[in-house]
């Protein structure tokens, strides 16, 4: 997909502008969040490494009794912004279900390129996963959705990763060159190419669910299809959701989008 100018290319990928009150989103999630981490209390393992730079941390909830598996989920905000402490609440659901919760948070651009934000997820995991037995579940949320479907392409190998739900991912990040947000990305033809999950192969015997809101921006009904498409999998247009109440379904154990992640598995 490609755009005329510049201007064009941010309107398509702008999301706040086109929600109600999206600027409410954000500072809502951040108290919801730290209001679960202090009623979590020994059962939220906090600011565990899983290497040495400063934002290779993660979170980790975890289940009374022993866990089914894990569910990883992925923080977005277009790779510049966010970290893992804005989402602990996304937590609920699985822990609902038996399930153990990590939340890394990784490097940002310009400091670190995609590429490396790739090395670094798959570096949270292994972590995570050694430290809770059973099945792996990656989900993740933009450009958390971008990185919970790069997860599943083959050239990446994840002991005991059972299925990706890329949930409102960027499946292709070509359209990004024409962004304003390319001064921080610095993107170019190769890496775009190695790191997009729609040009990449699922890996063989993994499950994969795509999830998207009804109510998104084209650019990001049009990412969720093509990666559906390319990978041959499962797709889900939420009614009536749009970017950022898409996510809400995973603080319910036993909503659609909780049951894309973990039925079947335990």
């Amino acid at each position: 997909m490609r755009f005329l100018t510049r201007e064009e290319a941010d309107i398509a990928h702008a999301n706040g502008a086109f929600i109600a009150g999206g600027d409410t989103f954000l500072p809502r999630w951040q108290t919801k969040a730290a209001a679960f981490r202090a009623a979590m209390g020994p059962r939220a393992r906090l600011d565990l490494p899983y290497g040495d730079a400063e934002r290779q941390r993660f979170d980790l909830f975890v289940p009374e009794g022993a866990a089914k598996g894990l569910l990883v989920f992925v923080h977005g905000g277009y790779w510049i912004e966010s970290d893992r402490k804005g989402w602990s609440h996304l937590a609920a659901g699985a822990l609902a279900r038996g399930w153990a919760c990590a939340m890394p948070s990784y490097s940002l651009a310009p400091q670190a390129r995609i590429a490396a934000m790739t090395v670094e997820i798959v570096r949270a995991i292994r972590t995570a996963s050694a430290m809770v037995p059973g099945p792996v579940v990656v989900a993740g949320h933009s450009a958390g959705g971008h990185l919970s479907a790069r997860m599943g392409c083959a050239d990446i190998d994840l002991d005991h990763l059972a299925r990706v739900v890329p949930i409102a991912p960027v499946a292709d990040l070509e359209p990004l060159l024409e962004t304003a947000m390319q001064d921080d990305l610095l993107l170019d033809a190769d890496e775009v190419a190695a790191e997009s999950p729609a040009r990449l192969p699922l890996r063989a015997g993994l499950a994969a669910h795509v999830w998207v809101g009804g109510q998104e921006r084209p650019l990001f009904l049009w990412q969720a299809r093509l990666l559906s498409e390319r990978w041959g999998c499962a797709w889900t247009v939420d009614p009536g959701r749009h970017h950022f109440d898409v996510i809400d379904g995973l603080e319910e154990a036993q909503s659609p989008l909780m049951q894309a992640c973990l039925n079947g598995l335990g």
